[in-house]
């Protein structure tokens, strides 16, 4: 697998969204981009499908300045492809109006798919991303939030990797459709060519949350004075979230490894996935000042002061990344595991984590449940840890399993 210079690093970065096939890129390894072609399933969109609960959905009135989403079919229970052809896919977060941004680590590109194709950004923030983010080991361009005021902002927040350690950076999304300039949000979260975190969420409180892993540092994960290692919230302009523990700090809860994965239960619960390092993999309910105890215990530990996991696995049939909750379940996207876990939320004392059968999609980056009610699957086998396939890396959608 070819992965560097310009033929490997932008060369795939070809993608198609229910058929669009564009080729793009960036600087000196920018490659002549033919029309796009955009194909619907089948020919023109049906009204079943746009009206199916599982396909596109409607633009609101908010949505009026930004594009629509591609045109799909029905989500079923198999794995449909929206996008090929991807490298080191990362994060997935929805605009008003359906259309949608992926963000490639290594390229450090965002990409931005609509109804007319898929294109990376353009624009002061997009050339700004090329030339400063440092793509090593686990760092580069990693997770996307959009602002919960976009109609009105139309501000994209993005977790990176640079030579000054990782960062949260804001730009905005301009109505012709390029990055503004970035804007520093939280900077001083360290960095290492490992455990370097990296998922933004927006919870309904409408504070920012960031999980942030221990840079190599396994101590640091237990310095409240450190963000490595935690979980962070914070105003949307990055200053500590009124509510904090200490509300001088940005920290909400310490003693993590490498937080991959954050979503919220339907009452408001924050439930974060995180990597193990030689035996046990963790799902964690996070409670604000709460302490998950890594380095001091991995897994369940029973010790006063700490927090056991709310679901573990072995390292070998998880490294859970993003999660997703649909329904009354959550879903877990599995690299090591190579696998879809979902999760029954219903009895939560005794919860039941379930592999999705014959996904047979390789290493799972991220899982998020879109506007339309399906979930969204992003592939990760193009990094160096996965066997690429023909087609990869990818963007799939799928109905939510129900949980066993």
């Amino acid at each position: 697998m070819d992965v560097g210079g310009c033929a490997g690093r932008w060369g795939r970065a070809a993608v198609a969204a229910a058929g669009v096939a564009l080729l793009t890129g960036l600087g000196a390894c920018t490659a002549p981009a033919p029309e796009p072609s955009l194909h619907t399933p089948g020919g023109a969109a049906t009204d079943d499908a746009t009206d199916d609960a599982t396909a596109a959905p409607s633009p609101s009135a908010d949505a009026a300045a930004f594009p629509a989403g591609p045109a799909l079919a029905p989500a079923t229970a198999e794995p449909t492809d929206v996008l090929t052809g991807l490298v080191t896919p990362w994060g997935l977060a929805f605009l008003p109006g359906g259309a949608f941004l992926v963000t490639l680590r290594d390229p450090a590109q965002v990409l931005l798919v609509t109804a007319e194709g898929a294109a990376a950004l353009t624009g002061p923030g997009a050339e700004e991303l090329v030339a400063s983010t440092r793509a090593e080991g686990e760092g580069g361009l990693l997770g996307v939030a959009v602002s919960p005021d976009v109609a009105q902002d139309r501000l994209v927040y993005l977790y990176r990797t640079t030579a000054a350690g990782n960062e949260v950076v804001r730009a905005r999304l301009e109505e012709d459709a390029t990055l503004g300039a970035l804007e520093p949000v939280l900077t001083g979260i360290p960095a290492a060519r490992n455990h370097d975190g990296g998922r933004l969420a927006f919870g309904p409180d409408g504070r920012l949350y960031v999980g942030t892993g221990d840079a190599g540092d396994p101590a640091s994960a237990q310095d409240p004075t450190s963000l490595a290692g935690k979980i962070l919230r914070l105003t949307a302009d990055g200053e500590p979230a009124p509510g904090n523990p200490d509300p001088g700090s940005v920290v909400w809860s310490l003693g993590h490894r490498n937080v991959q994965g954050l979503a919220w239960t339907p009452d408001g619960t924050l439930l974060a996935s995180e990597l193990g390092q030689d035996t046990t993999d963790e799902l964690n309910r996070i409670e604000p000042g709460a302490n998950y105890g890594w380095p001091l215990v991995e897994g369940v530990g029973g010790r006063e002061g700490l927090v056991d996991p709310f679901v573990t696995w072995t390292t070998d049939e998880a490294s859970p990344s993003g999660i997703a909750v649909a329904g009354d379940a959550v879903h877990v996207a599995a690299l090591r595991g190579a696998r879809l876990w979902t999760v029954g939320l219903v009895d939560a004392a005794t919860p039941d984590a379930e592999p999705t059968a014959s996904l047979d999609l390789g290493r799972l980056r991220d899982v998020v449940a879109g506007p339309d009610g399906a979930l969204w699957v992003l592939t990760q086998n193009t990094d160096g840890r996965g066997e690429a396939r023909p087609g990869d890396d990818r963007l799939v959608r799928l109905l939510p399993p129900a949980p066993g």
